[in-house]
């Protein structure tokens, strides 16, 4: 781990140590650390040097509009390499929430949500990209322990999304 010093003037310095009080950061490295996180990701996302993503639309829409439920339900169909699952919830007799959690080329997703959002009767829609790097297929190359499904792999090929430090 690197150290550096950074020399901030009283009021600025007592205005940070709110902050992180308030979001029950333990310390100001911690702070700090997210803070720089926070923009190294969005430059990478702005200079498209963030080639893969996974990512988090949500949206509300009425589901009385006309059609609208099974034409969102068709665009997640038609982009199933992309969609890993919805979460739906009824916020009154006529408005849900959905979440759609993706994963995919950047370009591919940000196009995918644009094109969701922009469906007649979707309201308050927003795209949470998180920048990934794609470790290639493998196997871990070790056995299954037990019942299918208790926490092993089983040596099957699979796909790490490894998120940028």
């Amino acid at each position: 781990m690197e150290r550096f010093t950074i020399s901030l003037d009283s009021e600025l310095a007592k205005e940070f140590d709110a902050l992180i009080a308030e979001r029950g950061y333990g310390n100001r490295s911690e702070a700090v650390r997210d803070i720089i996180r926070g923009q190294l990701e969005a430059w990478r996302l702005k200079h498209d040097e963030a080639p893969h993503c996974v990512a988090n639309l949500s949206y509300v829409y009425n589901h009385h509009e006309r059609d609208l439920a099974e034409r969102l339900t068709a665009i997640q169909h038609d982009h199933h390499d992309l969609t890993v699952a919805t979460m739906h919830a009824h916020l009154d007799h006529e408005n849900c929430f959905e979440a759609t959690f993706l994963r995919g080329p950047t370009a591919a997703v940000r196009k995918f949500a644009e094109a969701l959002m922009a469906e007649r009767g979707v309201r308050h829609g927003k795209l949470n990209l998180v920048s990934v790097q794609v470790e290639q297929r493998h196997a871990h190359g070790y056995k299954p322990r037990g019942k299918v499904g208790e926490g092993s792999h089983g040596g099957q090929h699979h796909v790490h999304l490894k998120p940028a430090r």
